[in-house]
């Protein structure tokens, strides 16, 4: 843990919630290649970064997608017309890891379809809102090209939780290696796109203004999974030994996936508690993107009929995250609702899995409103295969 600690020194600016809207903390010292080489926060993509550079260089991106388009399941021939060096890298990065064990995986897999409610409320207002406080993550959505649109960005976002959950996501037949190669080229892009933008370099503080290192895919997989696992606790929400070691190897292969390295990733529950408790936790703080991004995600809701008020939404995240996120965004208080979620989501919780025998007044609520989230999230109630995972060829308009 010794590296992780170092990176949360360097960046006590950004942990102490002092770098803002307009300011950005001062430029960090490089350490020593070997450092480097041992500290995720100074590992990038590095083969596949100088590629994508290339390529959008080359004005390849808009012809990469239309082949793209295509590809869509993990057994599925690497479409024709890729350049060529495109196409080597993806034959050599398209499969599982060798360590990838298929039986925690159709566990995993069981255990997300019966958890799917549960798991829209904690990755839709829970993580995808936590998202905007995390500050590095929020500038670099907001400043690229699917901050502009944020419906569009989400419906992506979450074609990658969807196609992850599904019962066959790791099978020849599913469709999660292929989707997290294409995220893994979106990240590449973005890479080479957001130091180019002059809104971005001003507030930004990542090393080298670089943006999302290994480090950072740790950090999103701590405010997914991680996450998950303690508010299940908090919940109530049982999982034996077997199913947390399943849930966790599920979460081990995807990042892994998504090019971080081995020896970054959580061996056990116990190192990803600690690895968040250190990177997560005291990161989080309020900016102007991140603001404006939860306001553009909550604001969705005015397109959809969730069944419930804009003061319910607004509480309902406050229960799931904390007050003090709540104050950072703005969210106006709305005490009737507080006392009814408050007061009924644990009883809802408690019927569902079986502690109740009478379903509790509010049930209903509650049922059609993640039900309606969940359709609004995938691209207003559309197949999230609609939503396809494009490269971006630049940054946010006028960025």
């Amino acid at each position: 843990m010794s590296n992780l600690s170092r990176r949360n020194l360097l960046s006590l600016g950004a942990a102490l919630g002092l770098v803002g809207a307009t300011g950005a903390a001062p430029a960090l010292a490089a350490p020593s290649s070997k450092a480097a080489a041992n500290d995720p926060w100074w590992v990038w993509d590095d083969e596949l970064d100088a590629l994508m550079g290339r390529l959008l260089r080359d004005d390849q991106i808009p012809a990469i997608n239309t082949a793209m388009g295509s590809w869509v399941n993990n057994n599925d021939s690497l479409p024709e017309g890729l350049p060529a060096e495109l196409a080597d890298w993806l034959q050599e990065v398209n499969k599982l890891p060798s360590w990838a064990d298929q039986e925690k995986l159709r566990l995993a897999a069981d255990l997300n379809r019966r958890w799917d409610t549960y798991q829209f409320v904690v990755y839709g207002i829970g993580s995808g809102i936590m998202s905007t406080v995390i500050p590095r993550e929020a500038k670099s959505v907001y400043w690229s090209a699917g901050g502009a649109d944020m419906q569009d960005r989400a419906a992506k976002t979450f074609t990658f939780g969807y196609d992850l959950n599904e019962l066959n996501a790791f099978e020849p037949d599913g469709q999660m290696v292929v989707t997290a190669n294409k995220t893994r080229l979106v990240h590449a892009a973005v890479r080479n796109l957001l130091p180019q933008s002059a809104h971005w370099q001003s507030v930004a503080d990542e090393p080298y203004r670089l943006p999302i290192s290994n480090g950072d895919i740790l950090i999103t997989f701590h405010s997914l999974g991680t996450f998950l696992r303690k508010k299940f606790q908090e919940w109530q929400i049982p999982m034996t030994p077997e199913e947390e070691e399943a849930f966790l190897h599920m979460w081990q292969v995807a990042i892994h996936l998504l090019g971080v390295r081995d020896e970054f990733i959580p061996k056990t529950w116990a190192e990803a508690e600690a690895q968040s408790a250190e990177v997560l936790t005291p990161l989080i703080a309020p900016t102007f993107e991140g603001r404006e991004l939860a306001e553009d995600l909550l604001g969705l809701t005015a397109q959809v009929d969730l069944g419930v008020s804009r003061g319910f939404l607004n509480e309902f995240v406050r229960y799931v995250l904390n007050d003090q996120i709540g104050d950072w965004l703005n969210l106006k208080r709305d005490p009737a609702s507080k006392e009814f979620i408050r007061n009924g989501f644990p009883a809802y919780i408690a019927f569902r899995e079986g502690l109740i025998p009478v379903a509790p007044a509010g049930f209903y609520v509650f049922d059609q409103f993640i039900r309606a989230l969940a359709m609004m999230f995938l691209n207003k109630g559309a197949s999230p295969t609609t939503t396809p995972i494009t490269i971006p060829t630049g940054n946010r308009p006028g960025a």
